[in-house]
């Protein structure tokens, strides 16, 4: 009996072999210079420290160190994870390049970024390099918010106004109870940089989980549902803006992001078999992802 999907397969095969021609910037982006990627990391350890030292109450180098150790080294986990697993389903991927911005950002720096081959050759490739991210960078960051916040305080409110305070996702919620249990009335936890630094990394990979375009929980969901997940990113990118409408009073940041994520779109390029689903095994995967995804998300991550 033929096989009816043989001229697709060919196709597919052809698309292997061929490689189409790129700019010269696009291959400078592609290929690995370990000696910027060794640059832009110290650059953003240096401002990372400057961020965790300057908004420290005390001024202390030890709450510097605290919090860029902890920052980088979540950032750090979540690229590699992404980065493994390209070398692992033979993708084309630069080392890590930090992304250091000392002044106007609430963590010191605006991440980490890898470049990689857009063409992924199947769906399973683009699941395990898309979901190994934020996997890597999960398990450093929920150390790193329980033992920061063993080592936090608890005191009184103050009671001042234009006090800046961390809105709070269910998952942090949950290891803050079992870190400090419940609190007395009229108290707050006032967090260790390593706590923050756990909070910031949370934040972030709560964004990368979106299921939206190119971020990572879009190439999860296209990993999952194929082509039929431009509609359920159509519906969330809808249901996010509106989220950031009604917010927008509380919470204006939600708008430039909502407009980048426009830009960026929302269709997700097809990978070169797109035929062959994911096994059960990565579908709990993709699931547990998505949970993770609704345990740490926070609405209002900063209020006044």
């Amino acid at each position: 009996m033929a096989d009816t999907n043989s001229d697709r397969w060919e196709e597919f095969y052809q698309r292997q072999q061929v490689e189409p021609r790129q700019p010269w910037f696009a291959r400078a982006l592609r290929s690995d210079r370990p000696g910027l990627n060794l640059l832009l990391f110290v650059l953003t350890c240096a401002s990372t420290f400057y961020h965790g030292y300057s908004t420290s109450p005390t001024q202390s180098i030890a709450d510097g160190m605290w919090y860029s150790s902890g920052i980088i080294m979540i950032l750090l986990c979540h690229e590699m994870g992404h980065y493994l697993m390209c070398l692992r389903h033979g993708v084309r991927a630069t080392l890590p390049f930090f992304i250091p911005f000392p002044i106007l950002s609430p963590f010191g720096t605006l991440g980490a970024v890898i470049r990689m081959d857009s063409r992924m050759p199947d769906r399973r490739a683009l699941f395990d390099i898309g979901v190994a991210g934020p996997l890597a960078g999960l398990a450093v960051t929920i150390p790193a918010i329980y033992f920061g916040l063993q080592m936090s305080e608890v005191r009184a409110l103050s009671g001042g106004e234009g006090a800046m305070s961390l809105g709070e996702s269910i998952l942090f919620k949950w290891l803050s109870f079992l870190a400090k249990g419940p609190l007395p009335e009229g108290q707050d936890i006032f967090l260790h940089p390593l706590a923050y630094a756990g909070w910031a990394g949370l934040f972030v990979t709560a964004l990368n989980l979106l299921p939206i375009g190119q971020l990572d929980g879009g190439h999860i969901l296209y990993a999952l549902l194929g082509e039929r997940s431009e509609t359920v990113c159509r519906i969330t990118l809808a249901l996010f803006a509106l989220m950031g409408i009604v917010l927008f009073p509380s919470f204006p940041g939600w708008f430039p992001f909502i407009l980048l994520l426009l830009w960026f779109g929302y269709r997700h390029p097809p990978t070169m078999d797109h035929f062959t689903p994911l096994d059960s095994k990565r579908r709990m995967i993709a699931y547990f992802a998505f949970v993770v995804f609704i345990l740490s998300f926070t609405p209002i991550p900063f209020y006044i």
